[in-house]
């Protein structure tokens, strides 16, 4: 096991064709963030075009920032490696992650679906029996990743994401350039998920998907529970 896991923000500040501002939701990155480096492994950054990570706004309000994601946020290497300075895909080697694990924040939705470079590094993860995570608007980077036959990733697996009412109580189903749930339906998946804003955490097999700003912590806490199991089970 290589102890390290690729963590991916975006790059876009607003939505498109708007001045309405968006970006990384802070919490997604960080509370994950938080969790893996306390138990040992060490965080990459990837973002579709490297250096600078927006954040939302409306991420950084005390509402949403717990004494978790505030330490993490003032990290200087979260700053720098995670929010300053991120990686290009190109810059990364996917043999060198046991997971991927694709961040929300409603820019993501403008960056993560076609980015070509992010889907093979996505695949390579897969096959090398790493396991794909994301969390709330991150299943955009998922839902378009095809295999080497040509069928959708995430076909006939069980997933899940920002939901279509969550994205209606957002106010933002009209700035959006698709919805999660009804996309990742017409690829095959099976989308699950709880009420609005409630943690909820889905795994299926390799795949480990969380529903909401309230869920990055459960997506880690899953998949830690995951690769524990898998150095218990090579010993």
């Amino acid at each position: 096991m290589n102890q390290k896991i690729l963590v991916v923000e975006t790059n876009v500040a607003n939505f498109a064709g708007t001045t309405h501002l968006t970006g990384l939701w802070l919490g997604e990155s960080a509370e994950f963030v938080s969790v893996m480096e306390q138990a040992g492994f060490d965080i990459d950054y990837v973002s579709p075009n490297g250096g600078y990570v927006p954040l939302d706004p409306r991420s950084m309000k005390d509402t949403y920032v717990d004494e978790v994601t505030l330490k993490t946020y003032l990290k200087h290497d979260y700053q720098v490696r995670g929010l300053a300075q991120t990686l290009t895909p190109a810059q990364i080697s996917p043999e060198d992650y046991d997971a991927i694990y694709f961040t929300g924040g409603h820019g993501v939705m403008f960056d993560f679906p076609d980015n070509q470079d992010l889907q093979k590094l996505t695949v390579a993860i897969y096959e090398n029996g790493g396991y794909l995570c994301s969390v709330c608007h991150g299943i955009a980077g998922l839902l378009n990743v095809k295999l080497d036959n040509g069928n959708y990733l995430i076909d006939g697996k069980k997933v899940t994401g920002f939901t279509t009412s969550e994205e209606l109580l957002s106010g933002n189903s009209k700035r959006v350039p698709f919805l999660n749930e009804k996309v990742a339906t017409s690829h095959g998946a099976e989308f699950v998920k709880e009420r609005p804003f409630k943690s909820f955490v889905v795994q299926d097999k390799q795949l480990i998907t969380g529903q909401n700003p309230e869920s990055p912590k459960a997506v880690a806490e899953q998949l830690l529970k995951n690769l524990t199991a898998d150095v218990a089970g090579s010993n």
